[in-house]
Parts: structure tokens; C-alpha cells; sequence
């Protein structure tokens, strides 16, 4: 397995392009499955593992796909779609798939899809997908792992969740396209990554109104028409570079990027000193000297976005004073602590709160990625650490980020990709 070797204490610099978003583009591919004539043709999408992992379940289906990761263009064709089943082979590389749920359902008024993997991070149930869809009138049971779903068609309904699910508010949609009548989804997810996709459907034909607000509103239409759509930004990566500047005392602008997407990370750099300029579609982010400490709570967008949590703890653990970080939104999210404290850093964690102490220096260590932001988190502190360190477990990373070592290279860091 390929791990990073970083030499830190270099000062970021230089100009760099947001990859294409990644948890927008995954769901758009998914929802090219309602287009059952014509060709989709979408643009800037990442090529990352789980793209071409969801790439292989919509072949798997029937689709015919064709990706450029040079161009980052993906060509889908789902008019000759024959199959219901989403395997398990492909489900347990990441929970994402289960977004084909909604889809198939819609269209062949039959699903039948295994339970997620993915990143270890407690439960992430997908109770509200089902109690969404039962309202919708399907039948739903469990068989041998599989979620097992039919409607004859799904009809039009209300749905309320407890609290917001972004994946559970897109294969709503996704659902309630072609259900007839209006279906409301109550408290949804407003995340970028939601807007983006509700955009993708309206500009195929659909009629979906509020996405982004907590209440969306879809009208069912008889189909959807073959469309080009280009994927937004990801606010995630974009996010990862602004806290690298921010720990490195670095200077960098990230174009590519709508900067109402990182308005409270912007915000939380701002607090522990960072100089943040936004323009219309890029950020310019400088580094203090010393940073200060910051007090986060994790929340659904508007808030801070829990995948950027152990990117600004990175910065914490080498702040001028106490910080408090407290994560809301998924179960066991502070595996990362353990390896921050590897590196020295002064971190104690009590239930769902983390209290960082800022020390004068990290020390170099060899650490391990558990999942996505993790690994992103821990090439900051390294980035940001005396000597030599090593990450392992990088392929986490890969999953989330396009050659994340050659881009930080190019700003002035030293990190090498090694087998």
C-alpha cells in the first residue's frame, strides 16, 4: 500500500483549482438513472475511487458510461437500465451507492440494494431513506442484507425527518420526480451538494423548487430529457487548502469555488487570526504567524461542516491557546485525536467534545488515515510538524481527493507518495 512521507514546516503558496465536488458529482451520476432517453453529459467530475466505483454500479445496471479523467468528462446512456439488484461488492466500497435506491425505484418501481459501507464513523442509518420511501407507498423489507423495495408507482406524500440527512434528501427526490402529485420534504438537508443536484434534475425537465431551504417541494413530471450539466466545486477540498494555508502561515487562492459554501469555515480562520478575502468565485486565504485558538461546534450546513473537523483541529493542536471542538453531526469522528497525539499535540476528548491545547511544535511521527477527512487532517499536522513523518492507510484519502500529494507539492510542500 502507498503511504505519504511529509517533511513539514514549509510555507504554502501559489494559485490552485478546486477539484469538482465530490458528494454532488456521486449522487448526479446516480440520478442520471431517471434519464431513460438520450445521453447525460456531465463536466468537472473528480476522478476519484468511489467515481469510478459508482461508475462501475451504473454498468453493472445496464448504463453505458464513458469517463475522461483528464477532461473530467462522464458520458452516461441509461436507456437499456434492465437490472434492480445494487451488489454488495460494490455497495461496501462506500455508502454512497445506496443513492441508486431512489432511482430505481422510480423508474423500474423495483429496488433491490445492499446495505452501505464506507468510512467507519458510528451509525449512519438510512432509516430516514426507508420511512421516506414507505410514506411514498412502497413496500420495504430486508432480506440478507439487502433493503428490498417495490411501488406500483411510488405516490406523491409529505415527509418529515427528525433532522436533516443529506443523502436521505436526494433519494427523496430522486423518488418523488415521478410520483405523482407534490411531495414536501420537511427539515431537509440545505447543503451546496443538495442545491447542485435538485439544479441537474430541473435542467433535465424536473420541477423542484426550495432546494437549499428546509423545505423542498417537488412536482412530479412524466419524464426527464437528456442534458449537460456541470458539477459545482467542492467546498470540502477548497475547505482542506484554506486550513493547509492557514497552519503552514501560507498564501494561496483557490479558485474554482463559491465562497458562500465556506462561509463559516472563512468565519472560524478569520477567529484564530487568517486574512480571508472572498471574490465571486475564488477565496485568498493568508496565514498568521501564530494562530489563535477557536471554539467549533459541528453542525449541517450553514454550519461547520463536520468533514472539515479534523482539518481545523490540525490547526488547534498548534494554536496560542485552548480551542473546543464539538462534533454533532456524526458518532466516533475523533479516531484521529489518538494519531494527532502521536505527532505531540495535546488533545483530551470527552463524549462529543475535544479539547485541544496548543502546543509550541508537532514532532514528526508515523501515522494512519481511519477515513477521508482523517487522512486530510493528519497531512496538515504533519505539514505543520517538525521533521519527518509518514501517513499510512492514504488510499482513504484518495477516495476524497485527486492527488492530493503532487497539488500540495506544487505550493511549496514536501510530501512524496511512496509505495
Amino acid at each position: 500500500m502507498d503511504r505519504f512521507v511529509i517533511s513539514g514546516g514549509k510555507r504554502l503558496s501559489g494559485s490552485i483549482k478546486a477539484d469538482g465536488s465530490k458528494n454532488a458529482g456521486l449522487p448526479i451520476i446516480a440520478g442520471a438513472i431517471l434519464i431513460s432517453k438520450g445521453e447525460v453529459l456531465l463536466e468537472n467530475i473528480p476522478p476519484l475511487r468511489d467515481i469510478f466505483t459508482i461508475k462501475k454500479m451504473l454498468e453493472h445496471l445496464g448504463a453505458k458510461v464513458e469517463y475522461d479523467p483528464k477532461s473530467m468528462k462522464m458520458r452516461i446512456d441509461s436507456s437499456k437500465i434492465n437490472e434492480i439488484t445494487a451488489p454488495y461488492e460494490l455497495m461496501r466500497q462506500m455508502r454512497a451507492s445506496f443513492l441508486v435506491l431512489g432511482p430505481l425505484l422510480s423508474r423500474m418501481g423495483e429496488a433491490r440494494v445492499s446495505l452501505p459501507g464506507g468510512c467507519v464513523l458510528g451509525t449512519r442509518p438510512v432509516d430516514y431513506h426507508i420511512k421516506g420511501f414507505r410514506a411514498m407507498g412502497a413496500e420495504i423489507t430486508e432480506e440478507g442484507g439487502y433493503v428490498i423495495a417495490k411501488a406500483h408507482p411510488l405516490k406523491a406524500a409529505t415527509i418529515h425527518f427528525d433532522k436533516p440527512s443529506h443523502t436521505g434528501t436526494e433519494n427523496i427526490i430522486f423518488g418523488a420526480v415521478f410520483a405523482k402529485g407534490t411531495t414536501r420534504i420537511v427539515n431537509a438537508a440545505c447543503d451546496p451538494e443538495v442545491v447542485d443536484v435538485a439544479n441537474f434534475l430541473n435542467a433535465a425537465g424536473a420541477k423542484i423548487k426550495g432546494a437549499g431551504t428546509s423545505t423542498v417541494t417537488i412536482d412530479s413530471v412524466k419524464s426527464l430529457n437528456p442534458v449537460k450539466y456541470k458539477v459545482s466545486g467542492d467546498r470540502l477540498v477548497a475547505g482542506t487548502l484554506m486550513c493547509a494555508a492557514g497552519i503552514t502561515g501560507g498564501n494561496l487562492e483557490i479558485t474554482g469555488i463559491n465562497p458562500s459554501h465556506l462561509t463559516m469555515v472563512s468565519r472560524k480562520l478569520f477567529e484564530m487570526g487568517c486574512e480571508v478575502i472572498e471574490g465571486k468565485n475564488n477565496i485568498e486565504i493568508k496565514g498568521p504567524k501564530k494562530l489563535g485558538p477557536v471554539k467549533v461546534v459541528t453542525f449541517p450546513f450553514p454550519g461547520f461542516p463536520t468533514d472539515l473537523q479534523a482539518c481545523i483541529m490540525a490547526l488547534a493542536t498548534v494554536a496560542d491557546g485552548t480551542s473546543s471542538i464539538k462534533e454533532t453531526v456524526f458518532e466516533d469522528r475523533f479516531g484521529h485525536t489518538m494519531e494527532l497525539r502521536r505527532l505531540g499535540a495535546d488533545v483530551t476528548v470527552t463524549s462529543d467534545e475535544a479539547i485541544v491545547r496548543g502546543v509550541p511544535k508537532l514532532k514528526g511521527a508515523s501515522v494512519m488515515a481511519s477515513d477521508i477527512r482523517a487522512g486530510a487532517g493528519l497531512i496538515l499536522a504533519c505539514l505543520a510538524a517538525e521533521g519527518s513523518s509518514e501517513i499510512l492507510r492514504i488510499y482513504h484519502v484518495d477516495r476524497g481527493y485527486d492527488r492530493l500529494d503532487e497539488k500540495l507539492s506544487a505550493l511549496g510542500a514536501d510530501i512524496k507518495r511512496m509505495s
